[in-house]
Formats: C-alpha cells, structure tokens, sequence
C-alpha cells in the first residue's frame, strides 16, 4: 500500500480543482499496476467527485448545488455557530469526501473527459485543503 498527500489552496466557495493530475503522479510513485486509487479530502466543507473539468459542465454542477442547499435559507448550523457555512456542509455531506477509481495497467480507469476533482464549498475566501491518496493493489 502507498500514500502520500496533496495539499491545495483554494480560493473560495465555488471553486473546482482538478486533481487528476497529482493523483495520476501517486499512482506512478506507487508503483501499482492494478488496484484501486482512493482519494479523501480532509474537512466537512469540501468534496470529492469526478466530472468532465469543461467551463459549462463545473457552471452546471455549482448552479445545482445552490439549488439543492441554497444560500437565502436559513441553516440551524448557521444559528448554533454563527459561522454562515451550514450550506456548506450541506453540500459537503451530499457529493462526499472520498472516491475510489480503479488502476488499471498502471493507470487511473477514467473515462476519456472525466477527471477526479476537489470541490471547495465553504463561504470563506480561502482555506488549504489535504487531500490523501491511497495505492493499493
């Protein structure tokens, strides 16, 4: 088994990271040729997912994830914490911390356009976000 980290700065609630390009660097470093990558970010206002990383495919994904936890109700997060994130945990909670992608001949099993991405969903200007990677195979 191989892990490593891969530490992001984001800049705000919205933003998407790809990180296909790190986690393809763990898995050359780990040497696996057939197995099973899993990704987990660290924090309860951020996610993990896979999407095609195109400019009107990442508009599409915030837009319906403003619509499933919008930000004009109230949260009873935000009234017990006063920190006006409770949407984002929300949001965190449905898409998730963590994905597992197969490794197949050395390599991640994506499809041609989808990519493992980082989902920044907290209201505040900008956090550092640990993502851990883990080889097996």
């Amino acid at each position: 088994m191989f892990r490593t980290t891969i530490q992001v700065d984001t800049h705000g609630e919205g933003e998407i990271v790809n990180l296909t390009p790190q986690i393809a660097q763990a898995i050359a470093e780990s040497g696996v040729r057939e197995g099973l990558a899993n990704v987990f970010v660290s924090g309860s206002t951020a996610a993990v997912t896979t999407i095609e990383y195109e400019p009107g495919v990442l508009s599409d994904l915030r837009r319906a994830l403003s619509v499933i936890a919008p930000a004009d109700i109230p949260y009873a997060h935000d009234a017990a914490w006063g920190d006006g994130n409770g949407r984002s945990h929300v949001r965190a909670a449905i898409v998730g911390p963590s994905l597992s992608v197969p490794v197949i001949e050395g390599r991640l099993a994506c499809g041609t356009w989808q990519q493992v991405v980082l989902l920044e969903l907290d209201v505040r200007s900008s956090r550092e976000r640990t993502i851990y990677v883990t080889v097996q195979g």
